[in-house]
């Protein structure tokens, strides 16, 4: 068991680290499945060690200034008041229900990943300025210097997503990484590797509630498997962020789909024989 637990947070940060997101949908089935886990504790646990690998990375990047701590924290408390609602919502779920739900959203996963490799252009982060004729005003603006104009209307966009996210969180003991960085890039403006950054910061905070929320509903969470996790997720991160210099991004993000469609279709097909 003991070495399980770290191989299991090892191919969740390797996962990560491989393409930089979505290496979190990994973690339930592997607790539940491998390490038999009851559900609603695989969830804690996935979100403590999610979590804390998130910190691993924001850390670092915080001190570089690469994290937009103003957009950062209006979406993470955001996100911070939804990760308590998706972790009630999951108690009024049955297992093997909660279990389908997630292999659902392991699917949309994939499908966000694979997309990606045939349109692989993501917007810059150059976002319309007020000066320029054509900006989208259903999105936020920034000012020539680059600086988040943080009106009522990207306020609210920015605040929903966030929701949505800590939702996402709450019920399933996902980062929510796939959903937060393109937000962050399509929503606000942000460039990609600041997005990276900040969505890291957030990942981390909403996490903290998720978790706390998590023991409040009164489910269990087991601190030695969650530590073990843990560094197996940090050892991971490291290797992955090796290999995924030598590697081409579509090749790694086509294999990561097919992996992450493998594993959804196991849950589904486990929870219905249950």
């Amino acid at each position: 068991m003991f070495g399980l637990a770290i191989l299991f947070g090892c191919i969740v940060g390797f996962a990560l680290g491989l393409t930089g997101g979505g290496g979190g949908v990994f973690a339930v089935p592997l607790l539940v499945y491998g390490l038999a886990v009851a559900p609603r504790e695989a969830v804690g646990i996935s979100l403590a060690a999610v979590g804390g690998t998130a910190l691993f990375g924001a850390v670092p990047r915080l001190v570089r200034g690469e994290v937009e701590l103003r957009t950062g924290l209006l979406f993470a408390v955001a996100g911070m008041l939804g990760a308590p609602l998706g972790s009630y919502l999951s108690t009024l779920i049955p297992d093997n229900v909660l279990l389908v739900m997630f292999a659902v959203l392991m699917l949309v996963v994939a499908q966000r990943m694979w997309a990606k490799t045939k349109n692989p252009s993501l917007p810059s982060g150059v976002c319309n300025t007020e000066i320029s004729p054509d900006r989208d005003r259903s999105a936020c603006q920034r000012d020539d210097d680059g600086k988040l104009r943080l009106t009522s209307r990207c306020a609210r966009l920015l605040i929903l997503v966030g929701l949505m996210t800590g939702v996402l969180s709450g019920m399933f003991g996902v980062g929510g990484g796939f959903v937060i960085v393109p937000a962050l890039v399509l929503f606000s403006g942000m460039a990609i590797h600041q997005a990276v950054a900040t969505s890291l910061f957030v990942i981390v905070l909403v996490s903290v509630s998720g978790v706390a929320s998590h023991l409040a509903n009164g489910n269990d969470l087991s601190i030695q498997t969650t530590l073990q996790f843990l560094v197996g997720g940090f050892a991971g991160m490291w290797l992955g962020g090796i290999v995924a210099k030598q590697l081409k991004g579509p090749t790694l993000q086509k294999t990561f789909s097919i992996a992450v469609v493998l594993v959804a279709m196991f849950v589904i097909f486990r929870s219905l024989l249950e």
